[in-house]
């Protein structure tokens, strides 16, 4: 059975950092790219950044663009997305995913994770 699990997120003010971390069990993690989601109150899920298998390969929202770092230790198992400064409208449900190829289309990833809420005051 897959698992993928979201940890990290929390309550912060804006301009300061939050570092996600996903878990992955019952599946070759190696050998998936993987993606980062996001889905505020309201709004559709959004792309926001991923990485190829091997993490040679990273894509960007251009809203997180220089502000986010997606990075993976195949060994662990773990995908992780540094935040760095913050921003209100960043405030969501952030999910990690496990897809067929790096991509910024949702339809593309197999597996998701519950999600794990980030919040940024102003």
């Amino acid at each position: 059975q897959v698992q993928l699990v979201e940890s990290g997120g929390g309550l912060v003010q804006a301009g300061g950092s939050l570092r996600l971390s996903c878990a992955a069990s019952g599946l070759a993690f190696s050998n998936f790219p993987m993606g980062w989601f996001r889905q505020a109150p309201g709004k559709v899920r959004e792309f926001v950044a991923a990485i190829s298998w091997g993490g040679g390969s990273t894509y960007y929202a251009d809203s997180v663009k220089g502000r986010f770092t997606i990075s993976r230790d195949n060994a662990k198992k773990a995908v992780y997305l540094q935040m760095n400064s913050l921003k209100p409208e960043d405030t969501a449900v952030y999910y990690c995913a496990a897809g067929r190829a790096t991509d910024y289309d949702s339809r593309t990833y197999s597996y998701w994770g519950q999600g794990t809420q980030v919040t940024v005051s102003s």
